[in-house]
């Protein structure tokens, strides 16, 4: 297996990637990136996120990671932000997930960082219990808030 960094003529693979594992969270219709913000995020002159691929032996995609730089006032260092990983149901067993977070750990231990975090759906069992073997753990005194749509604008005009 390889696993490269996303190239700038790619990104219908990656938006064909973000689909599939937005039809595996079950949530199709959430999925509303286009090709135009794929390529101007992923592929601009300074980039603030990132994505990798991961090939099986004959050179097909069959995984990715997308991810960007997050900071840690407390560390004073970057962390990295794991947006999305997933490998195509067909291809799992293989070992492209563990190669991709080590991929990414690495890129951590080498730059310095001291954080790599990323969230999981709380019904994805097999997942769950992926990460956890791989030293990952619940940060259970924490939880997740958001201001979104129609709260969002309210906010922004106060």
């Amino acid at each position: 297996m390889k696993i490269r960094a996303a190239n700038p003529h790619e990104g219908q693979v990656i938006l064909d990637l973000i689909l599939a594992l937005a039809i595996y969270e079950k949530e199709p219709d959430a999925a509303k990136a286009t090709l135009e913000q794929i390529n101007s995020a992923f592929f601009c002159e300074n980039p603030s996120v990132f994505c990798d691929f991961v090939e099986d032996e004959s050179g097909a995609i069959v995984g990715f990671a997308t991810w960007f730089l997050n900071y840690s006032t407390w560390t004073g260092t970057h962390g990295i932000y794991l947006e999305d990983l997933f490998v195509l149901p067909t291809a799992r067993g293989h070992g492209y997930g563990k190669a991709l977070l080590v991929h990414l750990a690495k890129t951590c231990v080498d730059r310095g960082y001291h954080r790599f975090q990323w969230w999981v759906l709380d019904w994805n069992a097999p997942s769950i219990e992926f990460y956890k073997s791989l030293g990952a753990y619940f940060m259970d005194e924490w939880t997740i808030m958001r201001v979104d749509g129609q709260a969002l604008r309210e906010l922004a005009s106060q």
